[in-house]
């Protein structure tokens, strides 16, 4: 099972998934940014924002209207850590900090795109988009079934330019249609909601260079999201219950994404909340039924 999954909550998706040892596919940041150097240039978010011609620029060189957007250049662990709106000069200088940058504020839905790369083309792609909920936290996401003509356009374009000479998986974050985040790795949140065979697709890419997925009968899922307040620490669920909430009609599968033998503190978490748990699912209502048995054990 060489998927490279830092998650032992996400094991379960590439258990029992066939790829041969010396094909290695990365589901972490800092495994990619080190396995692909020669790309690893796209996880520079200052450098991703030029080139779409947004206004940025590192802090301490001042930006000329307010409000900004702020964040670290670089952010191998995800989940927001670092960011911020800047809505006034005050605030910006009250939040100065080395290594972070400014840029335009987008507005408009949050997308997250799964792309399957082939020598700078876009074989496959598939849209998630995000519902949000307080400080940087997600509701819901929604994976899509239909195509976004004008934002799978600017993606590939930016593919083509960018990423000319690579081949592999790639998820690109979106805001109002333009690119926020880039990563050398697909989402590993719902990789079983994209339908059969899709897994082994993956492995083919990476060990032969040849995406091959006929991607029949795509159905619209849902990646229901389940956070907790912070200040306090957790407990898992017994497996019993856990499987319990699995097999309720229309959940796909269950994760509880957090460290059990580590303090709540070292988990990167977005300033909303502590994530408790993820319910993949393909009926919305079904999924926010199993996310509340979660959190009467949770007590959340």
């Amino acid at each position: 099972m060489p998927f490279c999954e830092a998650d032992p909550w996400r094991l379960q998706y590439f258990e029992g998934v066939p790829c041969p040892p010396e094909v290695r596919i990365p589901t972490e940041d800092p495994d990619a940014y080190q396995w692909y150097p020669a790309h690893r240039g796209i996880y520079n978010k200052l450098a991703v924002a030029e080139s779409q011609g947004l206004a940025c620029a590192p802090h301490g060189v001042p930006p000329p209207a307010f409000p900004v957007f702020s964040k670290p250049i670089v952010n191998l662990r995800g989940m927001g850590v670092g960011s911020r709106l800047l809505p006034d000069r005050e605030d910006y200088e009250r939040h100065l900090t080395p290594g972070h940058l400014w840029m335009t504020l987008l507005e408009g839905e949050h997308v997250s795109t799964d792309l399957a790369v082939q020598a700078g083309r876009v074989m496959w792609l598939r849209h998630s988009l995000g519902t949000p909920a307080e400080g940087g936290t997600f509701d819901y996401w929604t994976i899509e079934a239909a195509a976004r003509a004008p934002l799978e356009e600017h993606l590939g374009g930016w593919v083509a330019q960018q990423l000319a000479t690579y081949t592999g998986m790639l998820n690109l974050e979106s805001i109002g249609g333009r690119i926020i985040d880039a990563h050398l790795r697909f989402a590993d949140q719902w990789p079983d909601l994209y339908g059969a065979g899709w897994l082994p697709a993956v492995v083919g890419l990476y060990e032969h260079g040849v995406w091959r997925y006929a991607d029949r009968d795509r159905r619209i899922g849902y990646s229901v999201a389940l956070f907790g307040p912070h200040g306090r620490e957790y407990q898992h669920p017994s497996a019993s219950l856990v499987e319990q909430v699995r097999r309720l009609p229309d959940v796909s599968s269950v994760q509880i994404t957090f460290h059990a033998d580590r303090p709540a503190a070292a988990h990167p978490m977005p300033p909303g909340g502590f994530r408790l748990a993820i319910v993949n699912c393909l009926d919305l209502e079904a999924g926010r039924a199993a996310r509340a048995h979660l959190a009467a054990f949770f007590r959340v």
